[in-house]
């Protein structure tokens, strides 16, 4: 009987096209493809499931250490409004009973020399009226080789929260000036923080600068709702020879073109959410604001303010504590001195020139209309 035999399209047996070739290497599945794991070896199976796995543990991983980072970086604070009430009004002649003078060393090694209170009154370096109280520096002396006599005024009560309005008149200015109405607490400094109101050097012509100094972990690289110009965003003295984080104002914020203008109102709010600062001309301050308005005041109402330091990588209410209210005139020191040519053309050296100049601290002194303080029960 003859051998049924089955033949490829070319006439050629499978034999004769496969002779020579061992049958347990061949597939004849027309559908085997690389990416069919059927046709994987054994070593690529194990490697693709090592592979996998891994991929997963990092996606987990992943999405457990985003959920942590969300939940600890708080969100930016609520500034809502609070009900505050007047606490204080320090002006006209009881002005200067609200404060201590400092008269020991400049804790900020300026070329001054802090008076008592005695020669204060006494050289007229502070007196007040009904409507205004005057902080001076000396415009005498041609000859303060040890310093030139100014004033330093610390405030009696210490302050934890509230709402600040310094109404001032008139700004120090000259070159060798480092005047400033500033907040601190003396006696643990910077551990219950620094909060730097009005502030600038020399000619005071670039702008009030608000600031804050702080122990560790206080800075403020988060969102921040201002119009200020930022300089510096780690508020900790420990850095950048103790700049701390500022926030810059226009020009017009300080000196002769705002005591031209007729002064200013600075504003300074302090709370758990953050602090933030507004500065208006005093013509035309929000309505809640004007000299003999006690309406209650509400910053929410005020628009933007020019600096915000918000509690979001800072907490406030740990880092900042029983705050005094300061204002002084100090000269050259660590801030004046390394500006006093190179941003001020100001002549020769700081020191030689507040020694001899009398007559150039004529316009450096404080007139203040009033300050208000505002406290709440949150």
């Amino acid at each position: 009987m003859q051998e049924n035999k089955a033949f490829l399209p070319d006439g050629t047996s499978p034999e004769t096209a496969y002779q020579g070739a061992p049958m347990d290497n061949m597939d004849m599945s027309p559908t085997t493809s690389k990416w069919n794991p059927k046709g994987w070896q054994k070593k690529w199976k194990i490697t693709a499931v090592i592979a996998a796995v891994i991929l997963i543990i990092v996606i987990i991983v992943a999405a457990v250490e985003g959920s942590k980072n969300s939940k600890s970086k708080p969100d930016y604070p609520d500034y809502h409004a609070l009900n505050y009430t007047l606490e204080d009004r320090w002006q006209g002649t009881n002005f200067f009973d609200n404060f201590d003078y400092h008269s020991s060393p400049d804790p900020a090694n300026g070329f001054v020399n802090y008076v008592d209170q005695a020669t204060a009154i006494s050289t007229n370096l502070t007196y007040a009226g009904d409507s205004s109280a005057f902080l001076r520096a000396d415009s005498k002396d041609t000859d303060a080789k040890n310093g030139r006599n100014s004033v330093r005024i610390t405030s009696k009560k210490q302050f934890h929260s509230g709402l600040f309005v310094f109404d001032i008149k008139h700004t120090p200015y000259g070159c060798g000036t480092w005047p400033a109405v500033w907040m601190a607490d003396p006696s643990d400094w910077p551990g219950n923080g620094e909060i730097d109101v009005v502030e600038t050097v020399n000619q005071g012509n670039t702008g009030n600068q608000m600031a804050l100094h702080t122990s560790k972990n206080c800075q403020m690289k988060s969102r921040r709702a201002q119009t200020g110009t930022v300089h510096g965003t780690n508020c900790y003295n420990g850095t950048n020879d103790n700049a701390g984080c500022a926030v810059m104002g226009a020009s017009s914020s300080y000196g002769a073109e705002a005591n031209d203008d007729g002064g200013a109102v600075y504003a300074m709010e302090l709370r758990d959410a953050g602090i933030r600062m507004w500065i208006f001309n005093r013509d035309s301050p929000p309505g809640d604001l004007r000299a003999n308005n006690d309406t209650t005041p509400d910053p929410s109402t005020w628009g933007l303010p020019i600096a915000d330091f918000p509690s979001t990588d800072c907490d406030i209410g740990s880092h900042f504590k029983n705050q005094s209210i300061i204002a002084n005139i100090d000269f050259c020191g660590s801030w004046a001195n390394s500006v006093y040519t190179s941003q001020f053309k100001c002549p020769g050296k700081c020191e030689d020139f507040v020694a001899k100049n009398a007559t150039a601290f004529e316009k450096a002194y404080w007139e203040f209309a009033s300050f208000r303080i505002y406290s709440t029960d949150e």
